[in-house]
């Protein structure tokens, strides 16, 4: 890429940069589970139900314990995304630091996640260091993706316009937001087919190098 189109690169978190789905996931899923049992006095079907309910209807459990509990977003955050064990929950990309450190273009991470778990896994990564901001869920005053306005926001931080962005994320919903905006598009996943709002797609972090011509 010459240097006038050198992008952004804004890098989801959890199963992009890293598999959160081994360990990660099914250990914020049964924290979510137990703080519903907790705070709504629900036994665990019935809490478990409530959580993927609001997690189908909002995007995200937390939009929906706020919107009809009035929970305090930070109290839940910090409740549910506690990890003894951290370091050996992430699985991690071999020549994941390589790879960015190679690729053209400032780097950002957006990710619905809290702001001590995300810095958290991008230390254990070692990988911090190579992006030039983090945002997460309490920066978007939680309005997790894909609500356009935290990609606003990251954009509008950046002084960027959406055509110098690309959107590097494992969700669908969350890459047609993107290029709802005018970003580029980079999915990482293994469907069976990528839908029109996917400029491309990779199976995992590490073939990002191998499709830069397509996302020019």
């Amino acid at each position: 890429m010459r240097a006038a189109q050198t992008p952004l690169w804004v890098f989801d978190l959890d199963n992009t940069l890293h598999d959160a789905s081994p360990h990660i996931f099914p250990h914020i899923n049964r924290a979510m589970t137990a703080y519903l049992m907790e705070h709504l006095a629900l036994d665990e079907p019935a809490a478990n139900a409530l959580r993927m309910d609001y997690w189908q209807r909002y995007g995200a459990t937390l939009l929906g314990l706020m919107r009809h509990h009035g929970t305090d977003p930070l109290h839940f955050l910090w409740h549910t995304h506690q990890f003894p064990a951290l370091p050996s929950m992430v699985v991690a990309e071999k020549g994941l630091r390589r790879m960015l450190q190679r690729l053209p273009g400032r780097k950002v991470v957006f990710s619905n996640a809290p702001a001590h778990y995300s810095r958290a896994v991008l230390d254990i990564l070692g990988i911090r260091d190579l992006f030039v901001d983090v945002f997460t869920v309490e920066r978007v005053q939680y309005r997790p993706k894909p609500d356009l306005h935290g990609f606003r926001r990251v954009l509008q931080r950046l002084r960027v316009k959406p055509h110098q962005a690309i959107m590097v994320e494992d969700t669908l919903p969350n890459l047609a937001a993107a290029k709802r905006l005018g970003m580029r598009t980079l999915w990482v996943g293994n469907g069976p087919a990528s839908p029109a709002y996917v400029d491309a797609r990779i199976g995992s972090i590490r073939e990002l190098p191998g499709v830069l011509p397509r996302l020019r």
